[in-house]
């Protein structure tokens, strides 16, 4: 079966639809008027729902997914949104065919199609389905391909982990809303895992994809640990450049979902592990993957940005566990060796960024905490941790217990937070963090998206028993108001070839005499 379609510049273009192998193909034809029709009337079928906006292997490219109650044909059309008519497709529609397979979670059909070919500085509108049932109709913008940029990324949303879906789903999306009517022209909306509390449960899922900015912006996903345990997370998001093999899938690929992926944005290599895999071996396969991934595509990139779930600097509940000793002994050096900028994780509920860290220890000795202007000096890494997006769940922080990792002891420059994190906070409070790419630096912010106010799910319900800084002996400061700072400058080694990504930057070093200083 093969489908007509004409680009934006109107040239005759042929693709082929792909469904599952088990689906009823039925034959169809894109008509000028930019409606599917099929050769037999067919009955009005139910519109495809659960749609998000994915990140694409690069900035001209967007990757989007959905569930169906068919298995029929499916597309996406696209047109730069000033070629609506009253709202309405115009005959020249570029037509994207999907993928589209049985949901093996709970029935019916998932489908995804990658749109590529996007233009910079552009506005586009598009729309999913078939003739008998088309979803409504969103837009996105592209900015200018080149240059600075913002990216935000979001700590577990865990819809229904509070109890109450309908209270989490409310702080998620008010988190969006605050966040992105604040930095409206943010590129890129960057997960740091665990989107639901239960894998396949639907009505979590239906609660973390109900606000429409995530069909406006593209999700960078990343799978949690509770988002593993099942397909359903594999089926809402299809990721560009995905290694699915057994190193990386943490189980029976039938039943579960995983992989780790790559994508480049203008001028950072962002590579996405799936940290839920790392005994019997995978830990040293994830680092073979990002070594691999950074000597075939760093020379395209200022940075990179490593990110997944399980913070291994965690500052609350997750601190000792055994897995995150693992990953202590496992990562660091390897990251330091390859010339990872920073690292951005979720799993603790709580808010850390870590002084730089080379081969698992204090880089520069006289770095002080929260200090507002990093330099972090070769091998360097700052590693961040992400509190809560939706307010569903906090964990308090933690006393640094040697008893339980003899090598993650007290700061002895502040002994009630652990020595690799500079700053340590819980206030029971929404947050989300802000990434300002720079030609020369990366400006990390982390950002107050509520007050102790609803929609505030955990306070709101008595799950924590104060709300504020300072265990809540402190009022509540406002939304937009910030809990830490740092404009980092990485280490480049000018001049030198086999500097970390090749660049011929200037040097950004502890001699460079910054003044550290700290956020009051």
């Amino acid at each position: 079966m093969k489908l007509i379609t004409r680009s934006l510049a109107t040239k005759p273009v042929t693709r082929r639809l792909a469904v599952g192998a088990t689906t009823a193909v039925m034959a169809v034809s894109l008509t000028f008027g930019g409606a599917l029709v099929t050769t037999a009337q067919a009955a009005t079928s139910p519109a495809p729902t659960g749609i998000v906006l994915g990140v694409g292997a690069s900035e001209s490219q967007r990757v989007i997914s959905w569930y169906s109650a068919t298995g029929a044909a499916q597309v996406v059309q696209l047109v730069p949104t000033s070629k609506l008519e009253h709202g309405r497709f115009p005959k020249h529609t570029t037509t994207f065919p999907a993928t589209v397979t049985a949901n093996t979670v709970n029935g019916g059909f998932n489908g995804h199609a990658t749109i590529d070919g996007l233009k910079q500085k552009t506005s586009y509108s598009y729309r999913v389905g078939t003739s008998t049932g088309w979803s409504p109709t969103y837009s996105f913008k592209t900015r200018d391909f080149n240059g600075d940029f913002d990216f935000l990324f979001f700590g577990d949303p865990q819809i229904g982990s509070s109890g109450d879906v309908a209270k989490d789903g409310a702080g998620w999306q008010d988190t969006l809303n605050v966040a992105l009517k604040a930095n409206p022209n943010a590129e890129l909306l960057v997960s740091g895992g665990d989107q639901v509390e239960t894998a396949n449960t639907e009505t979590q899922w239906d609660a973390f994809l109900a606000p429409d900015k995530l069909r406006q912006y593209p999700w960078a996903a990343t799978i949690g640990n509770h988002d593993v345990g099942g397909k359903a997370y594999e089926q809402h998001f299809w990721t560009p450049n995905t290694d699915r093999s057994a190193p990386f899938y943490n189980g029976t690929p039938a039943t579960r979902s995983g992989g780790d992926y790559w994508y480049l944005y203008k001028d950072v290599l962002f590579i996405d592990l799936n940290s839920n895999a790392y005994a019997a071996g995978s830990d040293a396969a994830h680092v073979d993957y990002v070594s691999k991934v950074v000597k075939a595509q760093g020379g395209k990139a200022k940075y990179t940005v490593l990110v997944y779930h399980h913070s291994i600097y965690s500052p609350a509940a997750h601190a000792n566990d055994g897995d995150n000793q693992l990953r202590r002994q496992d990562f660091p050096t390897a990251f330091s060796n390859l010339g990872v900028d920073l690292v951005l994780q979720g799993h603790d509920h709580s808010y850390s960024r870590s002084y730089a860290i080379k081969n698992g220890k204090k880089a520069n000795a006289k770095e002080q905490p929260a200090a507002t202007e990093v330099a972090t000096g070769p091998g360097g890494v700052i590693y961040v941790t992400a509190n809560s997006a939706s307010g569903s769940k906090y964990y308090d922080l933690t006393a640094p217990d040697t008893t339980e990792d003899p090598n993650y002891g007290p700061d002895p420059l502040n002994p009630k937070s652990h020595w690799a994190n500079s700053v340590e906070n819980q206030e029971h409070v929404r947050t989300y963090v802000k990434v300002e790419v720079e030609k020369d630096k990366l400006v990390v912010q982390n950002v107050r998206s509520s007050t102790c106010a609803g929609p505030n799910a955990a306070v709101e319900l008595g799950n924590v028993s104060w709300c504020g800084p300072n265990n809540g002996t402190s009022p509540a400061r406002p939304v937009g108001s910030l809990v830490d700072k740092v404009v980092i400058h990485p280490y480049r080694d000018h001049g030198h070839a086999d500097a970390p990504h090749g660049h011929d930057w200037l040097r950004q070093d502890g001699k460079t005499g910054l003044t550290l200083t700290s956020l009051s």
